[in-house]
């Protein structure tokens, strides 16, 4: 599983690259910008070919699933931590019949004893982040826990065999898609050498 998270500020042809990408075989693309607004959210999707929103998981503005046919919702860390106390409350209005949820973990511990079913769980930084400086890899080790977690944090071609070995289910990707000179190239390598591990 192999999931491909949004640049946070816009790229030159990204509509274009991200489309590429679907082409290619990218099942989970993470719809994160946090500095776009629900109709900067929607105007972005409207750009999307629509046979590929079940493909798209939001970060935010949830409420987004009942409009467009997306795969599903993602909670960063303290979001989880705020609106899924009373997780009942928070999914009242929202159409999840056959979504994904998932949520953000910085500690293997927090994914141990999160009591929430996500259906899977990312978790960072396992190698040194490519796209965010000072964001050091601590090289978890998953195998213990028996939950899906996809690894995040430096992800490239030739290390997708140490995710596997550390336990991971999969890998996210920021840096080493969109920091790259043939991005769609690149997925394909990550995704390939991620199987074949």
């Amino acid at each position: 599983m192999v999931i491909v998270i949004a640049p946070e500020k816009d790229i030159e042809d990204e509509i274009a690259i991200l489309t590429q990408l679907f082409e290619a075989g990218l099942e989970y693309y993470h719809l994160r910008k946090p500095k776009k607004n629900y109709e900067m959210h929607r105007a972005y999707l409207e750009k999307i070919d629509s046979i590929y929103h079940n493909r798209i998981v939001v970060h935010s503005y949830h409420e987004l699933v009942n409009e467009y046919n997306l795969k599903g919702i993602h909670f960063q860390e303290q979001e989880r931590k705020d609106k899924l106390e009373i997780p009942g409350r928070y999914f009242k209005n929202l159409e999840m019949y056959g979504k994904t949820i998932s949520s953000s973990f910085h500690e293997p511990e927090a994914v141990l004893h999160c009591d929430f079913e996500f259906d899977y769980h990312l978790l960072s930084p396992v190698f040194t982040s490519l796209s965010k400086s000072g964001y050091e890899g601590r090289g978890f080790d998953v195998n213990s826990i028996d939950k899906t977690i996809i690894g995040m944090g430096g992800v490239t071609a030739d290390n997708c065999k140490a995710f596997k070995t550390l336990g991971y289910k999969g890998v996210g990707v920021l840096g080493g898609v969109w920091n790259s000179t043939n991005p769609v190239e690149d997925f394909g390598k990550i995704k390939s050498n991620f199987e074949s591990a």
